[in-house]
């Protein structure tokens, strides 16, 4: 793991083997020759990034064979966390090729121990899909995690159309959106999702930073159905019980409740959707 911003954020067996090493493997040489340059390590750089991994992997295991120790790094943070390195990893042991990790710095944990947030259970999301299919599919499992707190990654130019988006699909979450984690101009935005998207989109600087974006769905409480609520009703409240769509919804009470016709079910369904627009 290498420093996410501040360079301190070192340690000193990363050092050691980084000065040590017959290789490292870096995303972008040029990065990664600047942490070497401010603590005087020479080595012999090659390059490993998500457009060569495949073949370069082939390379590198045969370097590892041949006897060599290698160190791959990130451009900042923990490979294989939104980074280069599983393909690498995952041929090694199945090559019985040693592995070994040099914790460190990591941009997701980090925001997510200063969010304020529950932290007993998260999930990692990542980089959100940028196309509108896979962008609801991916908001679809999230609204059906068990699991209610989940980790973002953005970049500057994209995070207002991503939090607002998350407004719309999480409303009445918590949330807490890091920028420039250990940098000088770190700063954060914490609290109702709704709040922090008003704030954010009236920053000017808000396109500066990469972000993380820590977020707290609201937990549903379960509330007992009884025959005398309405098709429209026990469909909102199976929707907020279960986390799941206005389709599933439909759907799951059209096979669990025999005494509904599916026909009505539909047109609930269709009367929620138009009113809701969606």
């Amino acid at each position: 793991a290498t420093p996410i911003g501040n360079l301190n954020d070192i340690t000193l067996r990363a050092l050691e083997m980084l000065k040590n090493a017959d290789i490292i493997a870096c995303e972008d040489t040029r990065q990664t020759l600047k942490l070497l340059n401010h603590y005087d390590i020479k080595n012999k750089l090659t390059s490993y990034h998500k457009f060569n991994e495949k073949e370069k992997s082939n390379t590198l295991i045969k370097e590892l064979l041949d006897g060599k120790n290698i160190v791959l790094v990130s451009d900042a943070g923990t490979p294989c966390i939104s980074d280069p390195g599983y393909i690498l990893v995952k041929r090694a042991h199945e090559n019985n090729i040693s592995v070994i990790a040099l914790p460190g710095a990591s941009a997701s944990v980090s925001a997510l121990s200063i969010s304020g947030i529950d932290s007993s259970q998260f999930a990692f999301i990542g980089f959100l899909p940028t196309d509108n299919k896979n962008l609801s599919i991916q908001i679809e499992k999230m609204h059906n995690n068990p699991i209610n707190t989940f980790i973002i990654y953005e970049s500057p130019k994209r995070v207002i159309k991503t939090i607002k988006k998350l407004s719309i699909e999480f409303s009445g979450a918590t949330v807490y959106v890091a920028s420039d984690l250990t940098k000088i101009h770190e700063r954060g935005f914490y609290g109702k999702i709704e709040d922090v998207t008003e704030k954010m989109s009236n920053d000017i600087n808000i396109e500066k930073g990469e972000y993380v974006i820590i977020l707290e769905k609201k937990e549903m409480k379960n509330v007992q159905i009884t025959e005398d609520y309405s098709l429209e009703a026990q469909l909102v409240d199976y929707m907020k019980k279960k986390s799941c769509s206005l389709k599933e919804a439909v759907k799951q009470l059209g096979t669990n409740n025999k005494n509904v016709k599916k026909n009505d079910l539909y047109e609930a369904g269709l009367y929620l959707k138009n009113m809701f627009n969606k």
